[in-house]
């Protein structure tokens, strides 16, 4: 009853996260060298705090539908190997969890101080690779069998 509207969460919190991930490695981390030095750093600033405001809300939509999603699967996902539904959902599913240890890596380094400005961007890219297997996947799961 409720899978169409979980589904549809989850699809529009999918695109948020990955349209805000994109336009960060893809566009700003390229259009900020046209930027002078000085607005650099308050354009980073504010990016940063809008799209962390923005982007916990969409998360918590994004982990939740797909929690919703997964119960609805319980009986495939009992299973893992056994279809390529299965299969593919579950490293979906793998993956998604790997982006949330990301976060937890982000967290940890920024507490100790230790996030560089490259360790930022391998963590971006990484994620928005992540974010683009599980598209695929998505996809993926419905298609091949």
């Amino acid at each position: 009853m409720w899978y169409p509207y979980l589904l549809v969460i989850h699809l529009l919190a999918a695109i948020a996260f990955i349209g805000t991930l994109f336009f960060e490695v893809i566009i700003w981390q390229t259009a900020r060298r046209q930027v002078p030095a000085a607005a650099q750093a308050g354009v980073d600033q504010a990016l940063s705090v809008r799209s962390r405001k923005v982007l916990h809300g969409v998360v918590l939509l994004l982990y939740g539908a797909g929690l919703g999603l997964a119960w609805h699967h319980r009986a495939a996902l009992s299973q893992p190997l056994a279809s390529s539904f299965a299969s593919l959902l579950s490293l979906k599913i793998v993956l998604a969890l790997s982006i949330i240890g990301h976060y937890l890596l982000l967290a940890f380094w920024l507490k100790r101080g230790r996030l560089s400005e490259g360790r930022a961007r391998w963590i971006r890219c990484s994620i928005l690779g992540h974010m683009l297997v599980i598209v695929v996947l998505a996809k993926a799961m419905f298609y091949w069998h």
